[in-house]
């Protein structure tokens, strides 16, 4: 389990790495291809990110605790993470009307999948406490 938790804090990072460059392809190398949430994300920095100027503020994840892990019966492994984000502003374009992202604390459930003996980003999804 403890492995899994390193992962996750990880694919944190690699999330963060990707909002500052606009660079997803780490993020997606250790994310399953199906996964919904990941893609989404990567779409979306590949558009507004701290490099380009469109994605400023305290946009960066901090996850700070991770638990529930449990193993299931098809080798996927899910848990939840208590994620905190700072107040951030991104855009779509330069022009475009800025979106206002208040401070906010998150749970994400995850599953992960085993791949070539590590894990992998199988699926997230966050709810805002």
């Amino acid at each position: 389990m403890a492995a899994a938790e390193a992962f996750v804090r990880y694919y944190s990072e690699l999330m963060n790495y990707a909002a500052e460059t606009g660079d997803p392809g780490p993020m997606l190398k250790a994310s399953e291809a199906g996964c919904e949430t990941c893609q989404t994300y990567a779409d979306f920095v590949k558009v507004s990110n701290a490099a380009n100027g469109l994605l400023t503020g305290d946009y960066r994840e901090h996850l700070t605790k991770v638990s529930e892990l449990s193993r299931g019966q098809s080798g996927h492994l899910g848990g939840s993470a208590v994620v905190t984000v700072g107040q951030y502003v991104s855009r779509q374009t330069r022009s475009a009307s800025p979106f206002q992202s208040k401070a906010a604390t998150y749970t994400r459930e995850f599953a992960l999948s085993p791949q070539d003996g590590n894990w992998v980003m199988y699926e997230m999804k966050q709810d805002e406490q």
